[in-house]
């Protein structure tokens, strides 16, 4: 079975599974990204529980809807969403950023089953979405491609030529989702290098642009499914995220940007999580 249509109901609760393996994952390892792996842990739950059209027993299925994780730093929410949805076994989170796993600090493609684009380098997964939406329709297939950006990455030079390139092929089988958390790695991402007005910017390079709340479910869940079937230019979905959602001491805390948890810390955010599973 190809795909899950999971209630609202479901994905709120899956969403918060996925937030509590982001936690272990990253109080293991000692490392990682866990801020922006909780802004965007409801948004990759819909995709992979209710709106993608994938197969977890063929991760290289040809028909398979694509996905990116353009700010690959955030990693640990792909991989707790890929071993809930049934690519690999539970216990590989464990071994995040482990010598020999199969889960890096960085999504790659080699080792990883279900990621179809290794990343790293910030601003190069549009890039690459465009690639495959356009090899989508010179083949004549009907898969379509989910792109998340960071709001960090769009002061990339790259992510305009991107946005450029999918408005002159007129690619509606392509789909940008941009987590707009406000903060990056050392600061607010408005000081650093300001980035608004992004709704005008994005239309203005020929994408249709829409807004959403980020923890929504029921807005998410509604949004990502008039983005699949929206044609004539590609789609630019803004979500408002709070960076290291559902933990109250990482909430809009820029310092969770790149740090871990220690197990204190953890045991904290678990018992918050799973308060709310009640």
């Amino acid at each position: 079975m190809w795909q899950v249509p999971a209630s609202i109901e479901e994905l709120k609760r899956i969403a918060i599974e996925i937030r509590c393996d982001i936690i272990e994952m990253t109080c293991e390892a000692g490392a990682g990204h866990p801020g922006g792996s909780l802004s965007a842990a409801d948004i990759v739950t819909a995709l992979y529980f209710r709106i993608m059209r994938i197969d977890p027993q063929r991760p290289d299925w040809p028909d398979r809807d694509r996905f990116i994780l353009s700010k690959g730093h955030a990693c640990p929410v792909w991989y707790a969403a890929l071993a809930e949805r049934g690519y690999f076994d539970k216990s590989h989170l464990r071994t995040l950023r482990k010598l020999d796993s199969i889960l890096q600090g960085h999504p790659d493609m080699r080792k990883t089953p279900g990621i179809d684009m290794t990343a790293g380098s910030l601003g190069h997964g549009l890039s690459a979405g465009v690639g495959m939406a356009l090899a989508g329709r010179l083949l004549q297939k009907d898969y379509h491609v989910w792109v998340i950006v960071g709001d960090g990455e769009v002061q990339e030079g790259s992510i305009w030529e991107a946005a450029m390139a999918a408005a002159k092929w007129k690619l509606d089988n392509l789909t940008a989702i941009l987590d707009r958390n406000h903060l990056q790695n050392d600061d607010c991402v408005d000081t650093e290098m300001p980035v608004e007005p992004l709704a005008d910017k994005w239309r203005a390079f020929g994408w249709e642009v829409v807004e959403m709340d980020g923890h929504d479910m029921e807005q998410i869940v509604r949004t990502l499914e008039w983005a699949r079937g929206f044609r004539g230019r590609p789609v630019m979905v803004i979500a408002h995220t709070i960076k290291g959602k559902g933990v109250s001491f990482m909430e809009n805390q820029v310092v969770w940007h790149g740090k871990a948890p220690c197990r204190e810390e953890a045991e904290q955010a678990l018992r918050e999580l799973r308060s709310c599973l009640v």
